[in-house]
């Protein structure tokens, strides 16, 4: 059932990571352009609202889903590049697969907006949501790559702040540790199309004169107690894959209800290539089916 992928996809894929060699604007355009080559489901309906400081908010919705149960979504795209606009093909199969609308964040990017500036933006977006009617036991936020990273993010500052809390959440492919020690960051490297080369760019743009151990910079080092339950998804080729795995186990020690899949043969963000990887369109029926039976409890 699950594909070993061809080694030609994934070299067209390191092809289009970001090169930090690039005006950031150029890098922008070109990764968009190559991530909304992959945006071919029949895309949401989508309406743009402000939500502070600059940040824009979208309501994705599709006609046939009449619910009030919404999904926070946090794009990809290492907090340098990425939008709602690029991830759409992948939002409405989420909402298809969840019978849920989506509220999809263009939270603020480096190197113009380092580190906290996201994960700010992601609090700020779950209280508008709070603040415009839309109760926490309603909300599930949901992120992928820097996406799922801002989710946990998100959580940690709520129960710090005493703040209501979302009955669950959903991370694909979070990173947890900005150190990026984990022991498959070498091996995998010539499995995953996310390299090293890129993990140090998050270092130098999003994270530069950070303590990368800080718990508030890697979500790994933070206390997990008291958190709502998880649903995490990681590739066994992934190069944060053991990162991803010791989080997990951490969570766990902590109370935390956590299910952990590992897809193997799958490396970072299969679950954005929909029409090429049929375990992209698995992984989403299996978040979808997590967010209905959270929902309907």
């Amino acid at each position: 059932m699950i594909r070993k992928q061809p080694e030609d996809f994934l070299t067209i894929l390191k092809s289009y990571l970001p090169d930090p060699k690039k005006p950031i604007p150029v890098a922008r355009r070109e990764f968009s352009a190559f991530y909304l080559e992959f945006q071919t489901d029949k895309l949401p309906a989508v309406e743009p609202v402000e939500i502070g400081n600059g940040v824009q908010g979208f309501w994705c919705t599709i006609p046939e889903i009449q619910t009030d149960d919404t999904l926070l979504f946090f794009h990809s795209g290492g907090f340098s590049v990425g939008s709602t606009e690029d991830h759409l093909g992948l939002i409405a199969r989420i909402a298809r697969a969840a019978n849920a609308k989506i509220f999809s964040v263009d939270y603020r990017l480096a190197p113009e907006h380092p580190f906290p500036a996201a994960s700010e933006d992601a609090l700020m977006a779950y209280q508008y949501l709070v603040s415009h009617g839309t109760p926490p036991h309603r909300i599930i936020p949901v992120g992928i790559s820097a996406g799922g990273t801002l989710v946990l993010e998100l959580l940690l500052a709520l129960r710090d702040q005493h703040q209501p809390m979302p009955p669950a959440a959903v991370c694909m492919s979070p990173a947890v540790d900005m150190q990026f020690s984990g022991a498959s960051v070498v091996p995998h490297n010539d499995c995953d199309w996310f390299t090293n080369a890129r993990l140090d760019a998050i270092k130098t743009m999003y994270l530069s004169g950070q303590n990368l151990s800080d718990p508030s910079v890697s979500p790994l080092y933070a206390s997990l107690s008291h958190l709502p339950p998880l649903y995490i998804q990681a590739g066994s080729d992934e190069l944060m894959f053991d990162d991803i795995s010791a989080f997990v186990k951490k969570a766990k020690w902590a109370g935390v209800q956590t299910r952990y899949e590992v897809w193997e043969g799958m490396f970072h963000c299969w679950q954005i290539f929909g029409e090429q990887i049929p375990e992209a369109k698995e992984a989403v029926d299996e978040i979808g089916a997590f967010v209905q039976e959270v929902f309907s409890r």
